[in-house]
């Protein structure tokens, strides 16, 4: 734990130093009042270790309207064509806005996400153990590179609606969603095309050596109608909490949000339906005006009837989606450093906490700039398991360690580039505190986390 605390308040040191030099600005410059349409239309290239570099093309479209409300935006559209070295994909329309529906801010999403890499290290973290030399080439105890990987292709479309209760800063919310998961084997076939079979690149059958995917519905841990994936419909209601003074980089106020998604049986492609409750608490400090703001996201979600299919569990719940994607945890969306989806459950908690500094702010092409570091530590675990029947006749530990599951942390820093307080480019880099969750982790995309 000494390294964790080490790494955070060497950021809080940095940030309090450049906010020194920044004090020696004579003069801050007045930032532009942006009214009408603001377009941005940019190549993708960015890089998550978990996924690979990424390659592509996006847009995003603001329009301020008269600008009485800027950084406020009445629409934002977003459209996103993208592939990654490792096997996944992003063809994503996003819209935001609170002017379709007077009083009601709307957000919809429509993607097709197809992996053919996705990863898969088990139920219940610390009770799935994850032995990095069997993916690891370089390792005498190599297996095969895919032997953490499925594919799981994903179609979703939701619609989520946030609305004054006519009760200050409380609101209600509201969605409905739908979600299609085709999930089978890595095509190995495709990866061994061209390759000598002498070369070390190639790769064992499937048949020679098993993933774990594979292993688990061979075990009966994953049920036999569940293993190539389903459709589910989810409905959504709650309540929400918003005192922010900005949405893009909040200073100060408070963000929560609670309520139940329901998956009726009879709309999806199992027959028991599910319920889970969620709650997701923000808040935002300011330590010093308009340079250093400390901000924290405490979470949880748990089955509270029915089951859950085992392909929806990593899905984090929330009032309005906002990216592309949602899951938890580990990765660049929950616990940065930790191996993406390295912690599944019935149900989990997790915490994330930054230090915040716009250390310097300048106009460039007639645009706001500002680039921003952040220093963070992000920490989750499994709270409701999935039940495990330990399998007969295999070498037990080395692939459980029941009653393991603890606390999964992250650390690190990051960087931002930010137009117009509302395009943000987000650099984090992060560190697993334990072996077992893997080594580290590069995150190149886009807006702050929380």
């Amino acid at each position: 734990m000494k390294k964790v605390y080490s790494a955070f308040f060497l950021l809080l040191f940095l940030a309090f130093t450049l906010n020194v030099f920044a004090q020696d600005e004579k003069k801050e410059q007045t930032e532009e009042v942006k009214t009408g349409w603001n377009v941005g239309a940019l190549p993708v290239i960015s890089f998550d270790s978990d996924m690979g570099f990424q390659y592509g093309a996006l847009s995003s479209i603001y329009n301020y309207g008269d600008g009485s409300r800027y950084p406020e935006y009445n629409h934002m559209f977003y459209v996103e064509a993208s592939k990654f070295t490792k096997g996944g994909s992003i063809f994503r329309f996003a819209y935001e806005g609170d002017q379709l529906i007077e009083g009601v801010r709307l957000n919809f999403d429509l993607g097709y996400l197809p992996d053919a890499l996705a990863a898969f290290y088990g139920f219940n973290g610390y009770e799935s153990v994850y032995n990095a030399g069997w993916e690891d080439q370089e390792d005498p105890a190599y297996r095969s590179r895919m032997i953490y990987k499925h594919k799981r292709n994903l179609f979703r479309t939701t619609a989520d609606l946030v609305g004054d209760l006519g009760m200050g800063k409380l609101q209600w919310s509201a969605g409905i969603g739908y979600y299609n998961f085709n999930i089978g084997s890595v095509d190995i076939d495709k990866y061994n095309d061209g390759v000598d079979p002498t070369d070390p690149d190639y790769l064992p059958s499937l048949t020679a050596v098993p993933g774990l995917y594979e292993n688990y519905i061979a075990w009966g841990l994953i049920p036999a109608n569940q293993a190539e994936g389903g459709s589910m419909v989810t409905l959504k209601a709650g309540l929400t909490y918003d005192s922010r003074d900005n949405r893009p980089n909040p200073n100060s106020g408070i963000w929560t949000e609670a309520g139940f998604s329901y998956a009726p049986g009879f709309l999806g492609s199992h027959d028991e339906g599910f319920m889970k409750f969620y709650i997701t608490h923000r808040q935002y400090f300011t330590i010093v005006k308009n340079r250093l703001t400390f901000a924290y996201r405490l979470g949880y979600q748990n089955t509270i009837a029915g089951e859950t299919p085992w392909y929806a569990q990593n899905l984090m719940v929330i009032a309005a989606n906002r990216s592309a994607f949602s899951e938890g945890l580990g990765g660049s969306k929950s616990i940065r450093g930790v191996l993406r989806n390295r912690v599944v459950g019935d149900g989990f908690a997790y915490g994330n906490f930054e230090a915040r500094f716009k250390a310097v702010k300048f106009k460039f092409i007639n645009q706001n700039f500002y680039i921003g570091v952040n220093g963070f530590l992000d920490a989750g675990k499994a709270v409701a398991l999935i039940p495990i029947t330990v399998p007969t006749g295999i070498p037990t530990a080395d692939y459980f360690d029941i009653g393991a599951e603890a606390l999964h942390i992250g650390y690190g820093a990051g960087l931002k580039i930010v137009m117009n307080q509302n395009f943000i480019i987000s650099v984090d880099y992060g560190m697993a505190a334990a072996a077992e969750d893997g080594s580290s982790g590069m995150y190149i995309g886009l807006n702050y986390l929380f």
